[in-house]
């Protein structure tokens, strides 16, 4: 636990000064207690962190839940940013989408940069990946091609597009790379992925990518001019940087991003954490289309050969012996798969997911994927070895400077798919106290099965304490569902703060009269809502009786996309031209529609999944009516979820009450939100599930939401 000392104090008290400044100058303000709280446990907690070199520094964490209409970012932003200036340090602000990053990027930091009194620079991070490497397509240009075959390498050969096809796709890669090279040349391009009029096909891109597998750094002869290092450059002269969860997850330790024990750190939508955790710490090795491992040894052998350098090791009958081992494994994977769905290869659909249990490796397995991590470490050791051989060539020689980074580029393609090999390989091989996820995936799309082996860990807030927060000074965790079932303990477990004595909490309420601007209606349907196939057809009956009654905008959340289309067909005549489809357009053009339908007066209803569940801002007519089919219980065949629950129950724990409930709970208050947005607003909610009120779990989720006037209704079916 740290305490407040007088130099902490008077920082606190600058901060929050600020902040009272900042939001007292800005048109319209509304004073609201809410966001005074936030600010002032902000500057509190910010200020009692140790920065930099320290021989015992203090460590101070808050994590507040703030409600719609509190006004987080200004809260977060002017008090940490005020913070930072003062002590003459920097504010990482990350958040998980990219609409908050507009926001942040083009509306909030410029209004408050215009309002301080004292200047700062801000900037977006973005990955290595969202910026062209000027040498590879120098490299495309200059010979006309398309590529290395790119788009072939990633299927297998009965799914390779025909002649025609193939030279099509040629044809419009060359004109897109001709295309980005003039509007370089010209200065009118930064190199920016998403400053493209169009946005490429990410297969065309890739061919142009910069990556880090693939680049000479300071020994390429187009640093100074690089699109990627250039942004660097502005990121280093910023006060503040934007970035996203993943990207700062996947920089530890990568010095791309300020270092987290000597910068400030804001995770605004913070409940994302713990998934992007998982996904940052999991792997995946494809088993079926290995057609890039034909081309590796001819690929470091010309390498070299150009170069006059030297391999030791027969690259071409490792090579051949890893395509060999990779082959059996996915003829015996897909044995197992079939075995496990009741499938065979002449029984139609392929599609499966055998997860093993207790992430114990089938004995069969263990010879065949132990040879795949030494036969792919040892090739990743040769590819690294030579990387390091073609930059001394460049650094010795700057005359081969160009050809030394075209040479690397093709080495370091291959470098992430030997990776995923090791580093799958390695964890399906691992097994500890706490077991890991590991699971067969087949999918077939078109006429071609892709076959992937996964390895993930199953406890989040284990990875974000080992490698996040063993890094992290003071940071704020904001979002407007950070608790569930009225408790913040879900959240800190999974985020690995749980009884951390550097962390405190916040909840700061909504300045919204829920209770006054809108209703909370229970349907009882007579069905019970485990039996989903009459239930759905009693819940879409009453779903449509209510859009009947709808005038103007309104949202229905769904739980699965069967149910979804359920509901679509029962439309009546009468409704199907007031109803939107997720899927069915761009989510641009259909909220665009949506705003257009209801402004020209007409009723406009959306029916979405669960990413329309958060996120979606529709204030006054725009959603004056939220229809939830059932609570969102996430769908039981999640191997990562199936692995958690599993390794609980063996411990002796619940993993229905620990995880499944709070997980609900959460969901249902982002669901819930997306009715009242503003001061304003008056909205319903109506929920079809009686679990809501009959069960006690339900009542527990009920506890966690919004004060809503609390309605009751029968079914009318």
């Amino acid at each position: 636990m740290t305490f407040e000392t007088p130099a902490s104090a008077a920082l606190a008290a600058h901060a929050l000064d600020a902040f009272e400044r900042v939001v007292g100058a800005t048109p319209g303000f509304r004073a609201r207690p809410g966001q005074h709280d936030m600010a002032q446990s902000i500057a509190t907690t910010l200020s009692r962190a140790d920065l930099g070199e320290h021989p015992h520094p203090n460590k101070a964490i808050t994590v507040i839940q703030a409600g719609t209409g509190v006004g987080k970012s200004a809260a977060y932003s002017s008090t940490a940013i005020a913070m930072a200036l003062e002590r003459k340090t920097r504010v990482l602000i990350s958040t998980a989408t990219v609409a908050l990053q507009e926001q942040l990027m083009t509306k909030d930091l410029p209004a408050l940069a215009a309002s301080m009194d004292t200047p700062f620079a801000y900037a977006l991070a973005k990955g290595r990946g969202r910026y062209v490497c000027k040498i590879k397509l120098e490299r495309l240009v200059g010979t006309g091609s398309g590529g290395d075959d790119m788009f072939e390498d990633e299927l297998p050969a009965a799914a390779l597009p025909s002649t025609a096809s193939q030279e099509a796709i040629e044809e419009r890669r060359i004109h897109l790379y001709e295309s980005m090279a003039h509007l370089l040349a010209k200065g009118q391009w930064d190199g920016d992925r998403d400053t493209l009029s169009d946005t490429p096909d990410p297969r065309d891109w890739a061919g142009v990518a910069a990556e880090r597998h693939t680049c000479t750094a300071r020994h390429c002869p187009r640093f100074r001019e690089c699109s990627y290092y250039n942004a660097r450059t502005r990121l280093a002269e910023a006060n503040v940087i934007v970035a996203n969860h993943d990207l700062v997850l996947a920089s530890l330790g990568m010095k791309t991003l300020p270092d987290l024990d000597n910068c400030l750190v804001v995770f605004d939508e913070a409940h994302h954490l713990p998934a992007v955790a998982l996904d940052q710490f999991s792997s995946a090795m494809d088993l079926s289309n290995l057609r890039w491992l034909d081309k590796l040894p001819k690929t470091l052998n010309e390498v070299a050969g150009k170069l006059h350098l030297h391999i030791g090791e027969d690259v071409q009958t490792v090579t051949s012996q890893l395509k060999g081992v990779l082959t059996t494994l996915a003829r015996m994977a897909m044995d197992l798969v079939w075995a496990q769905t009741g499938k065979n290869a002449d029984g139609g659909g392929q599609d499966g997911t055998l997860r093993f249990a207790h992430g114990v490796l089938p004995e069969a397995l263990h010879e065949p994927v132990t040879q795949i991590h030494a036969q792919a470490a040892g090739l990743s050791k040769v590819l690294e070895a030579l990387g390091v051989d073609v930059k001394a060539v460049a650094k010795e020689d700057p005359s081969q400077a160009v050809l030394c980074a075209q040479l690397y580029a093709q080495l370091g393609g291959l470098a992430p798919r030997l990776g995923a090999l090791v580093s799958t390989a390695g964890l399906m091989l691992e097994h500890g106290e706490q077991p890991l996820a590991k699971w067969l995936q087949a999918e077939s799309e078109s006429s071609f099965l892709t076959l992937t082996a996964h390895a993930c860990p199953i406890v989040p807030g284990d990875l974000l304490r080992q490698f996040l927060w063993s890094q992290t000074r003071g940071a704020v965790l904001t979002s407007a569902s950070l608790t569930s079932c009225g408790s913040f303990d879900y959240f800190l477990r999974e985020a690995g703060l749980i009884n951390n004595p550097n962390v405190t909490a916040l909840e700061v309420a909504s300045p919204f009269d829920y209770t006054a601007q809108g209703t909370l209606t229970v349907v009882h349907t007579q069905t019970d809502p485990k039996n989903a196939e009459a239930y759905t057809r009693e819940m879409v009956a009453e779903l449509m009786a209510d859009l009947a009654q709808v005038q103007r905008g309104a949202l229905v959340l769904f739980t699965s996309r069967a149910q979804m289309r359920t509901a679509t067909e029962a439309l009546p005549y009468t409704l199907k031209d007031a109803v939107l489809v997720q899927g069915t357009l761009s989510r641009a053009r259909l909220l665009a529609t949506h705003m257009a339908r209801v402004e020209s007066g007409n009723p406009s209803v959306i029916f979405g999944l669960q990413s329309f569940g958060e996120g979606l801002d529709l204030p006054g007519a725009l959603c004056e009516t939220v229809c939830i089919a059932k609570l969102p219980f996430a769908p039981p065949s999640d191997p990562v979820d199936e692995a958690r629950a599993e390794w609980l129950r063996s411990v002796g724990r619940d993993p229905f009450n620990e995880l499944v409930i709070p997980a609900t709970g959460i969901k249902l208050l982002q669901w819930t939100g997306r009715a009242i947005r503003t001061e304003d607003d008056r909205a319903q909610v109506i929920c079809y599930d009686k679990r809501l009120q009959l069960q006690t779990y339900g009542r527990r989720m009920l506890a966690g939401l919004p004060p809503y006037r609390l309605e009751r209704r029968d079914s009318r079916t």
